[in-house]
């Protein structure tokens, strides 16, 4: 079969476009600004990319065209469309679907999906459960919304071991494509789902947190009841979505009354299933956030035979996901020896920000550094943008020394949103002005954490390279 992506060089389409040429599939793709790194790994598997969304490309004649979420039935302002592509595959009535539909009618059928759905930790926790099912043999398929490093690709097909093939997916709420409005996950059918948290989000779709609790439910619905759902028991929302309805096994963690419960501190703790200590996890992470998602990551395993001792020594191996408290790098302003050290994190949620601060002041604390930390990043998502928890930025920056804001392109006032921060904040209009800002402010011993979940103009390197006096 020969399909072609609209969208290609998202996280998603990118993902689904290499297990489609490792199953065999000729694949080409489209999008806007054909981009690095994901085109040059879909250039490396073979995957021929064209820049824009022409109507020329109607002389492909793919089997099917598989339609990306970015790509919507919008016009430009002088009437023409955004996306001709789109518009030139509907007048011919040339066969197409969505993204998260063709892998579930060409990969997913006949696995055991494992769903890993939630506000937050997605990848993270998808990244574990891999990880685990892979120490303990089983060789499971996977598609992931970034690189865990212990594997160095998002996706793959997975092996064919004996019973049935294991698959695990993060299972994005986001909905599927302009002609389907569900959250991607209600197509994946899993028998194993995990909820790891659940905030209101996605703001441009969604007009409240009952809104996305429905699609949730939607999501347990598919559960069979055979299957597991696994669910953050401190959380009220998730408690909401279950007493809509549940049809199988149900298993929770976190709470104290949970099925599976942590003793100990995030980088060294007891497993617990209904209060008794069945194994350790000792590892390099940090946060209550990433014990809480290596709780669920057990208990989803569990689901499928594996011990949680097993699980507990596998996560001891874990090394975590590109872009999550990645240290991008040191540099030693001139006249010191103590190293500034530069971050690279994917927080854009207000809580996910205020959760990757918090768990780095722990993590110093623990080992007596006293360097100060320093939080850059930029308001991006649809969410952020449109200032729907704009109020919650303060909160989110309270574990920071100093925060600075790249307002550039917002259409709210970032000063007066940080304002309660008072002159712990700074607001710029453009990178190149953060990185003056950041640099003018940096001491020996900091610590400077770029969140963003874009590219954020290069500003880690950017950042590294003028606080060791090199160009900005």
């Amino acid at each position: 079969m020969h399909i072609h992506i609209l969208g290609i060089c998202g996280t998603f389409m990118g993902g689904l476009a290499a297990l489609a040429r490792e199953a065999g599939h000729r694949v080409t793709g489209c999008d806007a600004g054909v981009y690095p790194p994901m085109s040059d790994q879909l250039r490396a598997l073979g995957i021929d990319l064209i820049d824009g969304f022409g109507a020329d490309q109607m002389a492909l004649r793919p089997d099917m065209f598989v339609i990306g979420n970015v790509v919507s039935r919008a016009r430009l302002a002088d009437g023409s469309p955004r996306f001709p592509l789109m518009e030139a595959i509907l007048d011919a009535g040339a066969p197409y679907t969505s993204g998260p539909q063709w892998l579930a009618e060409h990969v997913l059928q006949g696995r055991h999906v494992m769903a890993v759905a939630g506000t937050h930790g997605k990848t993270t926790t998808t990244s574990m459960l891999a990880w685990i099912l892979e120490a303990g043999g089983r060789h499971p398929g996977f598609l992931v919304g970034g690189v865990p490093l212990n594997f160095g690709v998002s996706a793959r097909l997975g092996g064919q071991p004996a019973g049935q093939p294991l698959f695990v997916i993060e299972a994005d709420e986001y909905d599927t494509a302009f002609f389907d409005k569900r959250s991607k996950f209600v197509h994946y059918r899993p028998r194993t789902a995990v909820l790891n948290n659940l905030e209101f989000d996605h703001a441009d779709i969604f007009d409240d947190l009952q809104a996305i609790e429905r699609q949730f439910h939607h999501l347990v619905r598919t559960v069979p009841s055979q299957g597991r759902v696994v669910f953050n028991g401190l959380e009220e929302s998730l408690a909401r979505v279950l007493n809509m309805g549940c049809w199988s096994e149900v298993r929770s963690f976190g709470a104290a009354v949970s099925d599976f419960t942590a003793e100990g501190e995030p980088h060294d703790f007891a497993v617990c299933r209904q209060g008794r200590p069945l194994a350790r996890v000792t590892w390099g992470l940090d946060g209550v956030h990433n014990q809480l998602n290596a709780l669920a990551a057990i208990a989803a395993a569990e689901h499928v035979g594996v011990a949680v001792a097993d699980s507990a020594q596998a996560l001891a191996g874990f090394r975590n996901v590109r872009r999550r408290m990645e240290v991008r790098g040191t540099a030693t302003l001139p006249g010191s020896t103590a190293p500034v050290t530069v971050y690279d994190d994917f927080a854009h949620h207000p809580t996910a920000i205020r959760t990757t601060l918090d768990g780095l002041r722990r993590r110093l604390r623990s080992v007596g550094d006293t360097g100060r930390i320093l939080a850059a990043f930029e308001p991006r998502s649809n969410t952020m943008k449109l200032g729907t928890m704009k109020a919650q930025l303060p909160w989110s920056l309270e574990a920071a020394d100093l925060a600075f804001c790249h307002a550039g392109g917002l259409d709210w006032d970032a000063g007066d949103a940080l304002r309660p921060l008072g002159a712990r904040a700074q607001v710029s209009a453009d990178v190149d002005e953060l990185v003056s800002a950041v640099v003018m402010a940096a001491r020996p011993g900091d610590h400077i954490v770029c969140m963003s979940n874009g590219g954020f103009g290069n500003v880690h390197q950017r950042l590294l390279d003028a606080l060791a006096g090199g160009a900005q």
